[in-house]
């Protein structure tokens, strides 16, 4: 694998977030058994839901449960941003490791002598999509080191300047097919779990999202797929559809950077338009670079990806 950028000191993020520790060495007991037996989730925030629902993402603030499970998990995606096979993953001039699916954990989020992936997030989830006996995806490692993005050899110079001016924005789940390349809705998210597991800066290439963009996919796909079955969606070209949606959204809803800290988390709508902001001149993040991780797992079908919750 290339060797990644040089990374800038950050004595000073360490400093910073001395006083917010990874965890508290108290809740061991706890996090060995949230899970999948884990007693059914607190009510969530009011505010919160509404938050989520009219923006397409909210945030959750420092969780001693979740930070127990990134400092357990830790190690296991830094092996897998090192691990040859996944050197692949490494692009846009060796700025960003993409590492989808790269987290080698199991169906509860838990990788090997980890625990599962629990907190008030993933009560959050569980509470509002009723998804108690929900699989995990193997999750994606997402780091990005300073200079993001540089030019890939791969992509034409429309679409490095769509990435370093429009975040690369883009609709999960939309896949490029045939020689055109043409774009069809393949997979099926639920939703979008991000959780930092490195210290960085708010300006270290934070997720960019569209604050109410989630509805204007709804509505455009709703009108687009009206007289088509759902089992034949995954057939129509829509790559001109969701253009003109993007561009509808660029147009009509804020863009909002979102950055987090390790042991907080943020949730973005499957149907909400998101991308990665350039590295800030002034950026800085921990010697992992500015690492996320992403839970994607599948929602079973193409009818409740548009209209569940």
């Amino acid at each position: 694998m290339p060797a990644a950028p040089q990374r800038p000191d950050t004595d000073h993020l360490r400093t910073q977030l001395a006083e917010r520790p990874y965890i508290a060495r108290d809740n061991r007991a706890e996090l060995e058994v949230r899970g999948a037996n884990a007693p059914p989730p607190k009510e969530s925030d009011p505010l919160q839901e509404r938050t989520f629902f009219t923006n397409g993402w909210c945030h959750f603030p420092h969780d001693p449960v979740l930070a127990g499970w990134v400092e357990r998990t830790l190690p296991a995606a830094r092996a897998a941003v090192r691990a040859p096979e996944n050197a692949e993953w490494l692009r846009c001039g060796g700025t960003w490791f993409a590492g989808v699916n790269a987290l080698p954990n199991d169906a509860s989020g838990a990788v090997e002598g980890g625990p599962p992936v629990a907190g008030r997030a993933v009560d959050f989830i569980h509470r509002l999509a009723g998804t108690r006996g929900l699989a995990w995806d193997p999750a994606q490692v997402s780091v990005v080191y300073p200079g993001y993005p540089r030019p890939m050899a791969s992509e034409s110079a429309a679409a490095f300047r769509y990435r370093r001016d429009c975040d690369a924005a883009h609709l999960d789940g939309l896949l490029r097919d045939g020689p055109r390349r043409r774009r069809f809705l393949r997979e099926h998210h639920a939703f979008i779990l991000g959780i930092p597991f490195a210290a960085a800066s708010p300006d270290a290439a934070p997720l960019a999202v569209w604050e109410g963009s989630h509805e204007v996919i709804r509505r455009v796909f709703h009108d687009h797929f009206t007289d088509t079955p759902p089992d034949e969606w995954r057939n129509v070209d829509v790559t001109d559809l969701y253009h003109a949606a993007r561009r509808e959204i660029f147009e009509t809803c804020p863009r909002r950077e979102v950055a987090a800290q390790p042991g907080e988390a943020y949730l973005v709508h499957r149907l909400a338009l998101h991308g990665i902001a350039p590295w800030g001149a002034g950026a800085a993040a921990a010697a992992d670079g500015r690492m996320i991780v992403y839970f994607r797992p599948d929602l079973g079908g193409p009818q409740a990806w548009l209209s569940g919750v």
